[in-house]
This record gives structure tokens, sequence and C-alpha cells, in this order.
């Protein structure tokens, strides 16, 4: 069997000089910023999107107000779903999993149940938006796959 050269190394050495000194900037810049800050700024921005969505739909601690419940009922419309309840679950995740997200507990989990809120928002309520709703799936996707990273509580309690 032929032995096969190896074909990025001598395609490193024999590149231009400014794309050896972008390359190395580029090694440069990943090493300084780490996949935790990344994750970490991730959380905290997918978090405020949502939360800041959930506060719109309380007064006070976590009572739903009464427009609220003729929004899910006259314009959002999930099927399957009571509108009194679907009101109820979206404002209460809008909280809970942000919160969980911020905290870095149970971080996947929380990622995921926005993933699927952003779903059904995406197919039943807000199709048009799928620019939006692709940002915070991209925000999401990152989390679930990597993790919370070293700045979580997950890390701390040894939670995958």
């Amino acid at each position: 069997m032929p032995e096969l050269s190896n074909t990025s190394t001598s395609a490193v050495t024999s590149a231009p000089a400014a794309v050896r000194l972008y390359n190395r900037i580029a090694e440069l810049v990943t090493g300084a910023i780490g996949e935790s800050v990344l994750t970490l700024i991730a959380r905290v921005a997918i978090a405020a999107v949502f939360f800041l969505s959930g506060r719109t739909k309380v007064t006070g601690f976590l009572t739903i107000k009464d427009s609220i419940y003729t929004l899910f009922e006259q314009e959002y419309k999930l099927p399957l779903v009571p509108p009194e309840i679907a009101a109820h679950m979206a404002a209460y995740a809008e909280h809970f999993f942000p919160l969980l997200l911020i905290l870095g507990l149970f971080t996947r989990g929380a990622a995921l149940g926005l993933l699927g809120m952003t779903t059904v928002i995406e197919i039943f309520v807000y199709p048009d938006a799928w620019p939006t709703h692709l940002t915070w799936a991209g925000l999401l996707l990152l989390i679930v796959a990597r993790g919370a990273g070293v700045i979580s509580l997950d890390r701390l309690f040894g939670i995958k």
C-alpha cells in the first residue's frame, strides 16, 4: 500500500507569506478566545432574548397579563394546546430556561427546551421570521453541542 504524503503540511510551508501570516493570526485568535468564552456569550445572549420576551407576558413575578391570553387565542393559535395553557407554558419557559442558561445548570436541556420553543414559533406562529429563528437556533445548537463550558454550575457539579 503506498504511503500518503502529508499534503496539509507541505501546503502550509509552500503558502504565500500573506497566507501564513493570516493563518498565524487565526491561530492566536483561536487560542485567545476559548470555547468556554464562546459558550458563555451564547448562553447569555440567547437567555436575554427569551427572558425579555417572557417579561413582556407577565406583571409582577409571574402573573400572566390578560392581553397575553388574547394574543395566544387570536394571533398565535397553536394547535393541540389551549391558549390559556400555552400562555402559561411560554411565559414560564421563557423565565425558567434562560435562568438555567445563565447559571449554566442543566444547560443542554435548557437549550433543547428553547430550541423546541423556537421550532414551534417558526412553524406555527411566525414562519416568515426564519432569519431571526435561525439565529436563535444557531446559538442554541452551539450550547447543545458543546455544553455550558468551564464557567458554569454544570462543570462544578460534573453535569455533561
